[in-house]
């Protein structure tokens, strides 16, 4: 098989898939290395391919139904599971938490996280890596945009948030 057969057995795959696919899973699967594979999903992006990198994979970025609204959120690292479960329990996908920093600016990392299993997942990657929250590096403060069924659902993870002392409010 050569590099564009491979890139588009990838898309093929993706295209597939309802659940986010690693960089791993996908070069055994073609049976070349990891970095072959980042390589050819760089080039797919290049090209115009909607191809998100998740903390759980690639996927690829679908339409959303519903709306699409950012929240404002303030907590500390401990915070970080309640918070996200907060959104998915009504239903939400959190597409991203976004940071201001000081010298690159906007900062988005995306997470496409729709249930609590994604949650739980994401929460272990982030022990079992120990990486830091994105959050971090401004105390706490950052954004999350969500795709959210309907408003009604959204102003429930608006409440909930509020009732955890999560909301960044005015």
């Amino acid at each position: 098989m050569d590099a564009a057969e491979r890139r588009q057995k990838i898309r093929e795959t993706l295209e597939r898939a309802d659940h986010p696919i690693s960089a791993t899973a996908l070069a055994e699967r073609l049976g070349v290395s990891r970095q072959i594979i980042v390589g050819d999903v760089a080039l797919l992006r290049a090209a115009g391919a909607a191809i998100a990198a998740t903390p759980r994979g690639y996927t690829l970025r679908r339409e959303s139904h519903g709306i699409v609204r950012t929240v404002a959120c303030r907590h500390t690292a401990e915070g970080m599971e309640a918070e996200l479960n907060a959104m998915v329990d009504q239903g939400c996908t959190v597409l991203d938490v976004i940071v201001e920093h000081p010298i690159y600016g906007q900062l988005t990392g995306s997470l496409l996280l729709r249930s609590r299993y994604d949650v739980q997942q994401f929460i272990v990657r982030c022990q079992e890596s120990e990486a830091a929250p994105l959050s971090l590096l401004t105390e706490g403060i950052h954004l999350h945009t969500l795709s959210c069924p309907d408003e009604g659902r959204y102003q429930s993870v608006l409440t909930g948030l509020k009732q955890l002392g999560f909301l960044l409010e005015e």
